[in-house]
């Protein structure tokens, strides 16, 4: 289990009571479960966006450790931060990049977003250029409306993709919009349009890359979408992509924030909480403050509508969230800041 404290300590500071607790035997059992359920294919954990907010450098250490095979990432940065902590296995770097970024990609041992044919043929002069081979996946936009060739035009990429030199092909994919709606008519068109693209390859008696589409909600919905890999996000953390998606994998979250109470009084019926005065009880109630606010990540959005666990029971936030600060509305409860501890929720 990795800490992160979400204050940085000095020579005998003493640190807040705040902390965001990773579990990482969550995500070795995330993973388990998702790779059971969609064997024989590969899994790709996304570890994008800090690894969505748990830790870059030591979750694909120990995805790594587990023997994961793949990873993903958005930018080059990433990338390269990775290799510098020491991980090894194929990393793809997904997200657009521009022609002066191909150099350090392929320096990298990075495998590169082939979006365009264009794309395509300035990673395969810089690769010459070079004296070294280019790792790519060919992206191809069946709906999405991102990057990559749209799946009319699939075919170009595949040819330009058959004259590079010093290009080599490791993959082929495309990406889910709505795959996590009840609404499964888009995805099943843009699966529909994938497969249509691929039929380039026996079409022209050549052996299909491998092909990767899925995203959490099409693992969970889609399982015909699964083919030789499936790439991992959200679910890998134990959290689904919506609440609207069959849970038909169990994952739990790795990640848990808790706080304690600093604060706590009784407001008479009609005093107001917080910024603007935007809520107020009918009938005299405890308030208590949370040191915790939008500064440390802690969506203002969730004002008046977000909910604390004190001791396993919920609590409604009540009031503006300000920047470190916000109050939850205890009702006739009792709270000591020494005895009570929160876990930090919403809907």
């Amino acid at each position: 289990m990795m800490t992160i404290f979400n204050e940085i300590p000095t020579s005998g500071q003493v640190l807040g009571p705040t902390v965001a607790r990773i579990d990482l035997s969550a995500i070795t059992d995330n993973l388990a479960a998702i790779e059971a359920a969609v064997a024989p294919a590969a899994v790709m954990p996304i570890v994008k966006a800090n690894a969505y907010g748990h830790g870059l450098i030591p979750v694909a250490r120990h995805l790594q450790g587990l023997g994961v095979g793949q990873m993903g990432v958005a930018h080059l940065a990433e990338g390269v931060e990775l290799r510098k902590a020491g991980i090894e296995c194929d990393i793809l770097v997904m997200g657009g990049l521009v022609a002066n970024q191909i150099p350090s990609l392929i320096g990298h041992r990075l495998s590169i977003t082939a979006s365009s044919v264009e794309m395509l043929r300035q990673i395969d002069q810089t690769a010459a250029h070079l004296g070294k081979r280019a790792n790519v996946h060919l992206k191809i936009d069946t709906g999405m409306g991102r990057i990559g060739t749209h799946h009319r035009s699939a075919g170009q990429l595949f040819e330009a993709s058959l004259e590079a030199t010093h290009t080599d092909v490791d993959g082929v994919y495309s990406h889910f919009a709505t795959s996590d709606e009840t609404d499964l008519s888009w995805p099943k068109t843009q699966l529909a349009r994938f497969e249509e693209a691929l039929d380039f390859f026996p079409a022209h008696g050549l052996e299909t890359p491998m092909r990767h589409l899925s995203n959490s909600g099409g693992v969970l919905q889609l399982p015909k979408a699964n083919f030789e890999m499936v790439r991992l996000g959200i679910m890998l953390y134990g959290v689904y992509p919506s609440a609207e998606t069959t849970r038909t994998i169990t994952v739990r979250p790795a990640l848990s924030w808790t706080t304690k109470i600093v604060f706590s009084k009784v407001l008479e019926p009609g005093e107001p909480v917080s910024y603007g005065s935007t809520w107020s009880s009918a009938e005299a109630t405890r308030i208590v403050t949370i040191p915790v606010g939008y500064g440390d990540g802690y969506f203002r959005l969730l004002s008046n509508q977000g909910e604390v666990a004190i001791n396993g029971r919920r609590y409604p936030i009540v009031g503006r969230v300000c920047m470190d600060q916000f109050m939850v509305d205890i009702g006739e409860g009792s709270a000591r800041s020494e005895e009570h501890t929160s876990e930090l929720q919403s809907h």
